[in-house]
């Protein structure tokens, strides 16, 4: 391509074929390791040309996702950069002088780019580079997915204490690449942090409590990221959901009650009974619970025991929600009512009263606060959704990033 009036007798070769050099505006796509334009500038008083390169080379075929595109100006400033991944615009942003662009991720595999930038020098002579090459296709793949009792409520509302949990399925060595990759926007934003639990799954979590009645975006800027050796992630990850009102019930194991709070404003009381605390299994736990799931019935058998041992129990519990990986539930009582608001009779789970148990149920949004006093068996971090019990810098510690 050329542009402008031609110079006679002037010409230069490249591997590309041959450059036509011009006054005001040059386009040439050179070989190695990256696109250039350039000039002549050869008249007394006139600045040289602006110099513009290109990384990825034009004709590379096996270019790293992750290595992304950057666009340098040399004897000028860089007027404008277009990167297209197949029909999709690359976002990227230029350095304060405009001599720099760089591509904001990482590129999607196995895909063909164009390239096209512009340049100006002091005069305002411009010069124009383009490149066009292809990322690699990956040895080996990676994705992820949210943690299935979030995929299996999309639609729902979720409470302020609401983790956003991603799993992924095979493990993640470059963590901080990854941990890169990852966006979360709120509509009313507080601080917050990711931590990694083991290799294959990592949790966000807000400093404090979201704030009620918004909606947050998670995006995984995820394709191209190099997740291990060869390993790269073909797509791009998002999720959308709305955090409702803010629901904290406290439940007080030594007076017997639980009180419910919607939006700071209390709306129950209720008696309620828990564990008996004659065996560890039997204690309810202490600590910031979150609510996970429900069913109605749910059945729910003695740990641990077969038929005929002592405290054997083979149950159906109406108005059951879940609070812990370790069979706590906020449940209605199935008989013992004589216990509610007086004693803890039950083998760990929190006792309601039927009508209560049913407001309950009914109304209980994923992600609730439930905070739970008392007993002698403390809540532990990785119990269930108990990511509220490990104290703010701790938490923040589990980041690839700090």
């Amino acid at each position: 391509m050329r542009v402008g009036k031609r110079v006679r007798g002037v010409r230069t070769s490249t591997a590309g074929g041959l450059l036509a050099l011009s006054l005001t505006v040059t386009t040439a796509c050179q070989a190695g390791s990256d696109a250039s334009s350039t000039s002549g500038g050869s008249d007394k008083g006139k600045a040289a040309a602006a110099q513009v390169s290109i990384t990825p080379a034009n004709g590379s075929t096996k270019a790293r996702p992750d290595g992304g595109v950057v666009v340098k100006a040399a004897g000028g400033t860089l007027d404008t950069v277009t990167v297209k991944a197949g029909k999709k615009n690359v976002p990227g942003t230029f350095n304060p002088e405009r001599t720099e662009w760089r591509s904001t991720w990482t590129l999607p595999p196995s895909t063909a780019h164009t390239v096209t930038a512009t340049a100006k020098n002091a005069e305002g002579a411009g010069a124009q580079a383009n490149s066009e090459f292809k990322t690699l296709k990956p040895a080996q793949t990676i994705s992820t997915s949210l943690d299935w009792i979030l995929e299996g409520n999309r639609g729902d509302k979720y409470g302020v204490g609401m983790p956003i949990i991603l799993n992924f399925d095979r493990e993640v060595y470059n963590k901080d690449a990854v941990e890169k990759a990852l966006e979360v926007k709120a509509e009313k934003p507080v601080e917050g942090a990711w931590r990694w639990v083991g290799r294959q799954q990592v949790i966000y979590r807000p400093k404090t409590y979201w704030p009620a009645h918004q909606t947050v975006r998670l995006t995984a800027h995820l394709a191209g990221v190099r997740a291990a050796k060869d390993v790269y992630a073909l797509k791009d990850f998002s999720r959308t959901f709305e955090i409702g009102a803010s629901r904290i019930s406290t439940v007080n194991l030594k007076t017997h009650k639980m009180t419910v709070k919607i939006d700071g404003k209390k709306k129950r009381t209720v008696p309620i009974s828990a564990g008996n605390g004659s065996t560890m299994e039997y204690t309810t736990t202490s600590g910031v619970h979150l609510t996970m799931e429900k069913g109605n019935p749910v059945r729910m058998i003695a740990p641990g025991r077969k038929k005929g041992d002592p405290g054997y129990y083979d149950e159906l519990i109406n108005y059951a929600v879940r609070i812990s990986n370790s069979g706590e539930y906020l449940h209605q009582s199935a008989g013992d009512y004589g216990c509610l608001g007086r004693a803890n009779c039950s083998h760990g789970c929190v006792r309601q009263p039927p009508k209560d148990a049913l407001w309950f149920y009914r109304t209980v949004q994923p992600g609730d606060v439930v905070k739970i006093t008392g007993s002698r068996r403390k809540l532990d971090w990785q119990n269930g959704w108990s990511f509220w019990q490990m104290p703010w810098k701790t938490w923040r510690k589990g980041s690839a990033l700090a």
